[in-house]
């Protein structure tokens, strides 16, 4: 007998089994922390809720990828969705308040541990929708984010809207344009009058004109012959121009050294530009602003084009802030298309930032649209990058007038949001938001308001020499 069996060592190979043994268990029991850990690793991070008339979103952010299986119930409709590995916490619960009164889609919000590790989030709709339920892996300033998209199934169309909204201001508008008309008689319909000027025009195949109601034969003295489209210098319709405040809801687009979001200032520009546009008159015909967005919620950049195409938009003007990653590069700038390469180097890099707008902002990469949506983008003609040439040069002639340039003529990029094949499109950078005393300045009422009086005289000086049915269309 050894000495280690008479001690009750045990012997090396019993040893060696009950080492890996304990090795095993060991390795065991660090598995299923790791997976439990792993399951119920993501710690919520912050939770926003972003109301449109188009749209709202809801997104939750998390410092790891979250797992969630959703289901949609149509009567009362309500989209429920459980998400996996996580407990119910106070960031959570923060979603019920979030929710606005006036939100257009979202009634109220509902969260619950369903079960040990599962919330379930039940988001009640205040009319049928389409739900779209994505995740997005972290960008910029964003980690990972779980995201609701709720769509009406009965989308709102922006044309129809654009003309109720004229028709609001039709009596004082148009008496103060045509002084010698003729009175309507009272049972005149204004609004059948309005939908056939905006037949007068080319609609797209998934808006059919809508035909209007017989109305009264004018005078015999005021009737004029027919105008060549190539030629005419009278319209007789709504001149559209659709203006595109850049970024919005989660992209809050470049931010300024006292945290001035580019977001914010564009869309008071582009508020201010509707106001001016919608009071003035072209050749005797009323003009209509049409925002892409009209208030703080993310619109993907080829969204942005079709939007405008719908409504026959007679100009695409995209309004943004510059930024630089050094503060001392100031100045406004006019960008157009470019099929070909980039007119300079930060003509380039400019356009490789804003075309990522959509990684930021967040779309659904897996939703059909975006198939329709790069067909569109590489539909632009040579035809309509000289009218956006045209363009951009009387609205940089105009914004020289009152603030300083950062480039003299109109540069040219692949901006994805320019691409539509049919609208005269421009992007304006309205100054370096990334330089202290610019962001200062476009903080400012004042120079928000110059900037708005530059552009509109911009697009007056425009149509003054290019009247809508001077150029022909393709849709």
């Amino acid at each position: 007998m050894s000495p280690g069996s008479a001690s009750g060592t045990p012997p090396a190979a019993a040893r060696g089994v009950a080492s890996r043994r304990a090795v095993l268990q060991a390795g065991s029991l660090v598995l299923l922390l790791g997976t439990q850990q792993i399951a119920r690793g993501a710690t919520i991070l912050a939770v926003r809720v972003w109301p449109a008339p188009e749209y709202s979103r809801v997104t939750i952010e998390s410092d790891g990828a979250l797992v969630a299986k959703q289901f949609f119930v149509t009567t009362p409709p309500r989209l429920a969705v459980d998400i996996e590995g996580i407990d119910l916490s106070p960031e959570l619960r923060e979603l019920v308040a979030k929710v606005k009164p006036d939100d257009p889609n979202i009634a109220g919000i509902r969260v619950g541990q369903n079960a040990p590790g599962v919330v379930r989030l039940v988001v009640d709709l205040k009319q049928p929708a389409m739900p779209q339920v994505f995740t997005l892996p972290p960008v910029a300033a964003y980690r990972h984010r779980l995201v609701f998209d709720l769509y009406p199934a009965a989308p709102v169309d922006p044309l129809e809207a654009l003309i109720a909204e004229r028709l609001r201001d039709a009596p004082v508008t148009t008496a103060a344009a045509t002084p010698k008309a003729p009175t309507p008689p009272a049972e005149h319909d204004p609004l059948g009058d309005l939908i056939a000027q905006r037949t007068t025009r080319p609609v797209p195949a998934e808006h059919p004109p809508v035909a209007a109601p017989p109305v009264a034969a004018a005078p015999a003295e005021t009737t004029r012959p027919p105008g060549n489209r190539a030629t005419s210098t009278h319209t007789d319709r709504i001149i559209i121009v659709a203006l595109d405040p850049g970024h919005g809801g989660e992209d809050p687009g470049a931010i300024g050294p006292s945290g001035t979001r580019e977001k914010d200032v564009v869309l008071r520009v582009a508020h201010l530009l509707r106001d001016r546009i919608n009071a003035t008159t072209v050749g005797g015909n009323p003009m209509r602003a049409f925002l892409t967005r009209d208030g703080d919620y993310f619109v993907p950049l080829g969204t942005r084009v079709q939007k405008a195409r719908r409504v026959q938009a007679d100009l695409f003007v995209s309004i943004h802030a510059d930024a630089f990653t050094t503060p001392a590069a100031r100045g406004a700038s006019v960008f157009a298309l470019s099929q070909g390469g980039a007119s300079s180097t930060a003509a380039r890099w400019l356009a490789n930032k804003e075309n990522q707008a959509d990684l930021v902002g967040g779309i659904n990469v897996q939703s059909k649209d975006q198939h329709v949506q790069r067909a569109l983008l590489d539909m632009s003609t040579t035809a309509q990058i000289n009218d956006s040439l045209k363009l951009g040069s009387v609205l940089l002639g105009e914004i020289g007038g009152m603030a300083k340039l950062h480039k003299p003529r109109v540069e040219q990029a692949g901006f994805a949001v320019l691409k539509a094949p049919d609208i005269p499109s421009v992007l304006v950078e309205t100054a370096f938001i990334s330089n202290p005393d610019e962001e200062k300045r476009l903080r400012s009422s004042a120079y928000q308001e110059q900037l708005a009086d530059a552009l509109m005289r911009g697009i007056t000086r425009y149509f003054a020499k290019n009247p809508p049915l001077a150029r022909s269309r393709s849709v």
